[in-house]
Order: structure tokens, then C-alpha cells, then sequence
């Protein structure tokens, strides 16, 4: 248990910042669900469309620290095969 008052705000801190990263990670996962139901359907164009979207969330993510930047381009990149090489 923290003691002092700047441990015990720094717990505050950490809370606060936690739940704000979890929101953050959820949406993500939830933008890829979404990206991979678009390639699985098949449809060419709205898979563009959601990778449109799907992208500054992966970028957002890792400028914030949640996942790492190289992570989030490697997922952008494979994503971006992905749709070109559907017909």
C-alpha cells in the first residue's frame, strides 16, 4: 500500500491511465475484427474502405505507446498485401 502522497497519486495516475489504454487496445481489436470480416467477405472495395480506416488506428496505437511502431507497421503492410492481392 502506497504511503506517501506522491505514491498514492501515482497510483491514481496508473489507474487513470490504464483504463484509457484499454479502451484504446479494445478499439483496435475491434477495427481488425472488422478488417478481417471485410477481406473474408471477398469484397475488394470495402476492404479498402475499412483499411482505410483500420490504419490511423494502428499508427494512433503505437504513437501512444500501447503497441510497438514496429508492430503496427508490420500489421499495415501485411493488411495492405492482403487487400491488393484480393481479386
Amino acid at each position: 500500500m502506497a504511503n506517501t502522497s506522491s505514491a498514492k497519486k501515482a497510483t491514481r495516475q496508473m489507474q487513470r491511465r490504464t483504463e484509457i489504454n484499454k479502451a484504446r487496445s479494445s478499439r483496435l481489436k475491434t477495427g481488425l475484427r472488422g478488417m478481417e470480416e471485410a477481406i473474408a467477405s471477398g469484397d475488394k472495395v470495402k476492404a479498402q474502405a475499412v483499411l482505410k480506416d483500420v490504419e490511423p488506428l494502428l499508427v494512433r496505437t503505437a504513437q501512444k505507446g500501447i503497441i510497438k511502431k514496429e508492430t503496427a507497421s508490420r500489421k499495415v503492410s501485411r493488411l495492405n498485401a492482403r487487400v491488393k492481392a484480393m481479386v
